[in-house]
């Protein structure tokens, strides 16, 4: 057997990953990762043609200057990832690369590459991803009225650094280079030296909720922590909450950039009251503090429920008003149609996650994918969309997501009184410390913007040697370098808006 399989949530030995030949193992990622000969009817059931996917391909020092490569292969149909490996001795510093072969593993490769300094032999792009980009040399174009506009890494607004270089014919982008890493934090090797809940919530300060989740649970998985029921439905009610405020948010931004005034203003109150709800839930608006290993740190009574309800329906009520009275304007339609596009095609052969995936027309939701027992029980079904793939696809399945987390939340706050006994917190004891030695575990949670994925992996004593972290904004940032083409130039901003990637989550 070639590849172990391992659900989401779960742990394997490290000893059980199989090692193969790099020639081997790329011979059966591109079988498993290669398009389907025949397609079901529905396309998006099969992930637009598409097997498996990529969500892990990362390194590990193995001792003697070896390098082990991991790869972890995403089965989105049955809720399983594949692992696999393969160990390259000190003298050997180059493979074939997959990207030419598969599109989606270009940012992988390219990471493993800065990391390790395993060439990927004939990679189409090998830029860095994080380094230093002081010698870098850009994409050039040439031709009369061919012009560049560079713009960053440092910006007019309270934003994080990034370099965007367009490659302009008048007002029309030909083609746009994103450059990011002025902020590579080294997370990964801290979080084995010393990991913590308050470090994972400070990765990303916009999905605070989701990376602490992830984390949680992939610490829990190792450790055999139990969780009562009552501390996940508080946990989950807080990831919908964190869904909502930030897609509302969102909603106000792109209709800030439309100079659609009322949208933004609108937006930007019920965002607040949403978020000064966490505020009441945790003692702070984004959630710091609130998950911990073994549970959660704050119970939440029944007037505060009963409050929280009564504010939600507002907020329901102003956002459907809101998108309604914004989608009757023909002004704001013509300016979010057609705008922005990332066909289904591309956005599969590019491998895009999250919103920006699902806005193209691709069915990629882990928390229906890879879904935990209470997801089951919501009965909820998947947000349905016509996938255009456009700035106005982006806007309305956040909106459509706003209201299904609404709905999660109205189910969440039923499910309070059944289990108003139990704990929120269940403590740090270890169940069985044995069974935290030599293991690989996984966790993979549906943060707004897409997949947030935590590995990580114990030695012979239990202890953390390594610990990997995808957040979705690695996959995407090209789905937006390609979303600008042949748009203008004055229309970046929108794009921009409507994907709204993270930098720090880049930047590792």
């Amino acid at each position: 057997m070639n590849w172990i399989k391992i659900k989401n949530n779960t742990k394997i030995s490290l000893l059980d990953i199989p090692i193969l030949d790099i020639s081997d193992l790329r011979i059966e990622i591109i079988s498993l990762c290669s398009a389907l000969t025949q397609g079901g009817s529905d396309n998006s059931s099969v992930l637009a043609g598409y097997k498996m996917r990529p969500v892990g391909f990362f390194g590990k020092d193995w001792g003697r200057g070896d390098t082990r490569l991991f790869v972890v292969l995403a089965d989105d149909r049955t809720g399983e990832f594949y692992v696999s490996s393969a160990i390259f001795k000190a003298g050997i510093r180059e493979y074939e690369s997959i990207t030419k072969e598969i599109p989606a593993f270009h940012m992988f490769e390219r990471e493993f590459y800065e990391e390790f300094n395993i060439r990927p032999k004939n990679h189409p792009w090998l830029k860095p991803v994080r380094k230093s980009l002081d010698d870098y040399k850009f994409f050039e174009m040439e031709g009369e009225e061919i012009h560049q506009v560079a713009v960053g890494p440092i910006h007019a607004g309270v934003i994080e650094p990034g370099h965007f270089r367009f490659m302009c014919n008048g007002e029309t982008v030909y083609h746009l280079e994103i450059a990011l890493g002025y902020q590579h934090k080294g997370v990964e090797d801290m979080m084995v030296k010393c990991p913590s809940n308050q470090l994972a919530e400070s990765i990303c300060g916009d999905s605070v909720i989701a990376y602490n989740l992830a984390y949680s649970k992939v610490m829990e998985t190792i450790k055999g922590i139990s969780v009562s029921y009552k501390a996940k439905l508080i946990r989950n009610l807080a990831l919908e909450m964190e869904r909502a405020a930030v897609h509302i948010g969102d909603l106000g931004a792109i209709a800030g950039d439309i100079a659609y005034l009322m949208g933004a203003s609108v937006f930007g109150a019920t965002r607040t009251l949403v978020i000064n709800t966490m505020l009441e839930f945790s003692g702070s608006r984004f959630g710091r503090g609130l998950i911990t290993l073994g549970g959660v740190n704050f119970d939440i009574d029944e007037t505060k429920i009963e409050r929280a309800k009564k504010t939600f329906e507002k907020v329901e009520k102003d956002v459907r008003r809101m998108v309604k009275t914004m989608l009757k304007n023909s002004s704001v339609v013509s300016r979010l149609e057609k705008t922005g596009t990332v066909s289904a095609e591309r956005a599969a052969e590019i491998g895009l996650v999250g919103m920006a995936a699902r806005a193209s027309g691709l069915n990629i939701d882990s928390r229906f994918n890879f879904p935990d027992s209470q997801m089951k029980e919501t009965g909820l079904e998947r947000v349905h969309l016509k996938g255009t793939g456009d700035v106005n696809a982006r806007f309305k399945l956040r909106y459509k997501e706003i209201l299904q987390s609404f709905s999660i939340i109205r189910k969440i706050f039923g499910k309070f009184k059944e289990y108003s006994h139990e704990p929120v917190n269940c403590g740090y004891e270890v169940l069985n410390k044995e069974n935290a030695k030599d293991v690989f575990a996984i966790s993979v949670v549906e943060g707004w913007r897409g997949e947030i994925i935590h590995i990580a992996m114990t030695d012979n004593e239990g202890r953390l040697t390594r610990y990997k972290i995808k957040d979705p904004s690695f996959n995407n940032w090209y789905g937006l370098a390609l979303a600008v083409r042949n748009n203008g130039v004055s229309d970046f901003p929108l794009c921009n808006k409507s994907f709204n990637l993270s930098y720090c989550g880049c930047d590792l």
